[in-house]
């Protein structure tokens, strides 16, 4: 007897609407395998349609005072909190993230992260207004860019949304919003409760899949278009978006270097480095992937991380006892089963590398050494619960293997050296240097990276900026 799967809408102009021509996708679980609700697989007319809502919405919003938007995200992360059990409950069945997790390092962030804009929406900076030219007075305004097409992706769904839409609305934008097409249901019970504080158009959601994403990119309505994803994806969307010469914000891929110097103490970087390695089961772009021990130390680092990985579990998201759950889909089952199976002779799997249990996309938490800089595992984003372990000889060489990837959104250094730490963090070619830790983020600080970790910044004072624009306004005294 086959169960009724729950009927996931779009969210458009204040109401959730079908696809126009009635096509949907399945959505699975990925901690069963198991489809348990359908999405709409959004067309051109849906499309349209969301582009339509939220450029009518756009003046009206424009013209609201900061303190009234504000006033609005406040109400929002106010729901949240009050709503929490909900979302958690939509983001486990989303992504299959262990219950505890996601309701203890997702909701209060995502809380948190959504007062912060709500306070930089009364924080416009420019130059002070002055005299620069005689007998003429210049100012700078900051303004909204106008609708914004934004794509979310499956790592983290919930708190990805909220990345995306907080600092456009707070700044005045309206926003289109597509989640990933394995992941909707999060951001579908999202838009309820925006829905219901912000004025009809102002936030719209639109499931669909790569190519529901390529026609919101490429319509000629949206001013930016700001996508979280593949490298693969940041390119299409950056050569979409310049036929029109739309601003692109990209998030896009991370292969984090972790740099373990000699002097470092060892069962403490590896109790940091494995739990930034192995959360979200490694399905995050700034995860402690890489690491890079000093030659000295190398065989005790090896033998002590791969007996952590084998202390950490993964497993159901009720079971109080997991650290981190499935991989998100089957695709990246098989993505991360191909780079184990095409290690090179020389790579010696220390812990794991398998699958874990016959249904749902478990991975064993796994640790690789013996690689060389020019090996796959090492150049590419593995994207789940893997790290591999390279060693060194002296500072330069570490700077040499540490930059030596086309990834540039995150790394960190672990030693007791303060001149050691600063001189790394200068030469480090990543966004984000952390020193003797490695992932945490706070929405003060700024998150993006370099290189083909595409351009713009998430959270912060800059995230908010690159939802502005600035104009030039000089007015003549003698007038």
């Amino acid at each position: 007897m086959s169960t009724e799967l729950r009927r996931l809408r779009n969210y458009i102009g204040g109401e959730f609407r079908d696809a126009a021509d009635g096509r949907t996708t399945e959505v699975v679980n990925p901690a069963t395998g198991e489809a348990y609700a359908t999405a709409p697989l959004s067309g051109q007319a849906d499309v349209d349609a969301a582009m339509a809502a939220a450029a009518e919405a756009f003046p009206g919003w424009r013209d609201t005072t900061p303190a009234e938007r504000q006033k609005a995200l406040l109400k929002i992360a106010d729901a949240f909190e009050e709503r929490a059990e909900e979302l958690v409950a939509a983001e486990v069945e989303n992504t299959g993230k262990p219950v505890g997790l996601t309701r203890t390092e997702e909701i209060p962030p995502m809380v948190d992260q959504i007062r912060f804009f709500a306070g930089a929406a009364r924080m416009l900076e420019g130059k002070g207004a002055g005299e620069y030219m005689e007998g003429l007075t210049s100012f700078v305004r900051r303004e909204p860019v106008g609708v914004c097409a934004q794509v979310a992706p499956w790592n983290y769904p919930m708190m990805m949304a909220v990345w995306k839409f907080a600092p456009a609305v707070a700044a005045g934008n309206t926003v289109v919003l597509k989640p990933s097409d394995t992941t909707p249901a999060s951001t579908v019970l999202l838009a309820g409760i925006l829905g219901s504080i912000l004025p009809k158009g102002v936030f719209n959601v639109v499931c669909g899949d790569r190519d529901t994403g390529r026609l919101m990119v490429e319509h000629p309505t949206p001013a930016m278009a700001s996508i979280t994803g593949s490298v693969r994806a940041g390119m299409s969307v950056a050569e979409s978006a310049s036929k029109d010469l739309k601003r692109v914000h990209l998030e896009l891929g991370g292969k984090a270097p972790v740099v373990v110097f000699e002097d470092t103490d060892v069962a403490k970087a590896v109790e940091g480095i494995s739990e930034a390695g192995f959360f979200n089961a490694g399905q995050d772009c700034t995860a402690a992937t890489r690491v890079l021990v000093h030659e000295s130390i190398h065989d005790e680092f090896v033998s002590a991380l791969a007996e952590a990985a084998a202390g950490m579990k993964t497993g159901m998201p009720d079971d109080e006892d997991v650290f981190f759950g499935p991989l998100n889909n089957a695709n990246q089952l098989r993505q991360v089963e191909g780079f184990i199976e095409r290690l090179p002779a020389h790579a010696r799997v220390v812990a794991g590398g398998k699958r874990v249990g016959d249904k749902g996309y478990f991975y064993a938490p796994t640790v690789v050494s013996g690689l060389n800089q020019d090996d796959e595992i090492v150049q590419k984003e593995v994207f789940g619960p893997v790290i591999t372990v390279q060693s060194f000889t002296d500072e330069d060489q570490a700077v040499a293997y540490a930059n030596g990837v086309e990834y540039a959104l995150a790394s960190s250094v672990w030693t007791k050296d303060h001149s050691r730490a600063m001189r790394m963090s200068r030469k480090l070619d990543f966004g984000c240097v952390w020193i003797n830790t490695h992932i945490p983020l706070v929405a003060e600080m700024p998150h993006g990276g370099f290189k083909k970790s595409g351009y713009g910044k998430d959270l912060s004072a800059y995230g908010f900026d690159d939802y502005t624009r600035v104009k030039h306004v000089m007015t003549s005294l003698d007038a």
